[in-house]
């Protein structure tokens, strides 16, 4: 049995759906604080079978060693993060106590039901911004805001932990813009107030829930002048964790990949896909240059390719077909 911490929200469920895929009997553990309990319900509604699921936190280490008690788990997926980059600027103590404090209170019970199989859920975030367009594995590392910096502690703290005991099985899989849906319509991703992302803001002026969207600085040496980023269809996504998964089975040890498409698509090549898609008009306006914010970068995802044999497989015609889709969906579930 696969543990999925954080199994209802974006990542997360679509994880489970592959997994499930892969046949694999699943346990989700989430406290809902930025997602819904009748994710499970639709998860059942696409795969057929319903997986488990306990709400509770990651940093309560009762409940965690309850869940390991009470059921043979062989490894566990953790996605149970705070993930937005602004607030966690406005509110860096509490990514702090979720995210790392989180991890650290997992990988605990972990040891103590002698569990030591883990996925974990990094980020481009953890790279500098000073080496250039494309990120390898091998590229610098040096956060700048609290949820990145907190990923990259995770990411030591692994290192540490795997140097120290070797018998621990750990992916470190470092994935970049996550966007898109599953192709039921049925799930994706539902920000609750003012979405941090671009596809779902895109997704929300298309559909009228807002008036339009700023397009941050147009001016940047990139061929339109708009940002340029690499984004990845999450059904692409939760298959890498998948394979990741696989690996660590079959070879152990500590792995570290990126998961991206490995080419960048700009702000407005998006607008004017999901455009496209949805048939409606995206209405956006230029605004002045975000501080931090770089032209562009994308992953070298060759390393995932070699050793998982995984690559992504969708393009962005499908994100924002399958997007669009679940944005539709989404306006019922208000």
């Amino acid at each position: 049995m696969i543990l999925v911490t954080g199994g209802t929200g974006f990542i997360g469920s679509h994880a489970c759906l592959a997994l499930a895929q892969a046949g694999h009997e699943l346990l989700i553990l989430d406290n809902l604080c930025n997602s819904r309990a009748d994710v499970v319900d639709r998860l059942q509604r696409i795969c057929g079978r319903r997986p488990l699921f306990v709400e509770g936190d990651v940093r309560d280490s009762a409940v965690l060693d309850e869940v390991f008690d009470r059921h043979r788990v062989t490894a566990v997926m953790h996605f149970a993060g705070l993930k937005a980059v602004g607030e966690s600027v406005a509110r860096p103590l509490e990514y702090y106590d979720n995210n790392v404090h989180g991890t650290l209170q997992l990988l605990a019970a972990m040891r103590r039901a002698e569990v030591r199989t883990f996925v974990f859920s990094s980020s481009a975030t953890v790279y500098s911004d000073r080496e250039g367009h494309v990120y390898r594995e091998s590229s610098p590392r040096d956060a700048t805001n609290p949820y990145g910096r907190g990923k990259l502690i995770v990411e030591d703290i692994l290192a540490d932990l795997h140097l120290a005991e070797p018998a621990w099985r750990i992916a470190r899989l470092r994935y970049f813009n996550p966007v898109g849906a599953h192709e039921s319509g049925l799930i994706g991703e539902d920000p609750r107030g003012v979405p941090n992302n671009l596809m779902p803001f895109v997704a929300q002026v298309a559909v009228g829930r807002r008036e339009f969207l700023n397009v941050w600085g147009n001016d940047y040496p990139t061929p339109d002048g708009t940002g340029v980023r690499d984004y990845i269809h999450v059904v692409d996504l939760a298959e890498g964790h998948v394979a990741a998964l696989d690996y660590l089975t079959r070879e152990g040890g500590l792995l570290t990949v990126n998961l991206g498409a490995g080419r960048g698509h700009s702000v407005l090549e998006m607008i004017q896909a999901f455009e496209k898609a949805s048939g409606r008009p995206v209405r956006y306006r230029i605004a002045e240059r975000r501080a931090g914010d770089i032209a562009q970068f994308w992953a070298d995802p060759s390393l995932a390719k070699m050793l998982l044999g995984w690559e992504t497989k969708r393009g962005l015609d499908q994100m924002c077909a399958d997007a669009w889709r679940w944005q539709q969906y989404c306006e019922g579930l208000s």
